[in-house]
Parts: C-alpha cells; sequence; structure tokens
C-alpha cells in the first residue's frame, strides 16, 4: 500500500523549519540535504522532526496545505511538536 506523508524539516544551519509532502520520506530527505530542492537548498543539511502518514493523497495535500496556510494551524502543531523536544 502506498502512504503519502506530511513532513516537517528543521535546518541543522539556523533551525529554519521547512513543511512538505512526499511518497518517500528517507527519498525526500536525501533530495534536501543534497541541495536538490530550490526552496531549501541554501539551508540545508536537514533532520525530519515531525511527519504524518496517510493512505490518502488527497488527504495529506489537503494538510499540507493547511499547514503552509494557515498560520494558526501551523503554531497548534509546532507548539506541539516544539515544547516536547
Amino acid at each position: 500500500e502506498i502512504m503519502f506523508f506530511v513532513y516537517i524539516l528543521v535546518s541543522k544551519v539556523d533551525g529554519s523549519k521547512y513543511i512538505g509532502f512526499t511518497e518517500n520520506l528517507k527519498m525526500r530527505l536525501n533530495n534536501h540535504n543534497q541541495g536538490k530542492v530550490k526552496s531549501t537548498k541554501a539551508k540545508a543539511p536537514y533532520h525530519i522532526v515531525y511527519f504524518e502518514a496517510y493512505n490518502d493523497k488527497s488527504l495529506a495535500l489537503k494538510r499540507e496545505r493547511k499547514l503552509k496556510s494557515s498560520s494558526w494551524h501551523k503554531k497548534q502543531l509546532f507548539d506541539r511538536i516544539f515544547t516536547d523536544l
């Protein structure tokens, strides 16, 4: 069964965060860390601090869009994740 992931990366350089979507977390992290992703190239390397798995691609994409577009939803999630670290 194919899984879809919404993930959060943190830059090891400056602590900046990135929200993304993928079908393959390991490969996508490698792409980020090898500078193959334009939007994250300058602040590589990264590590994954959080992910959510979905078996429905549209639900995963909807969640990614919600986190990227809603500062309230992003803040709620970031507060939960980064107080646990």
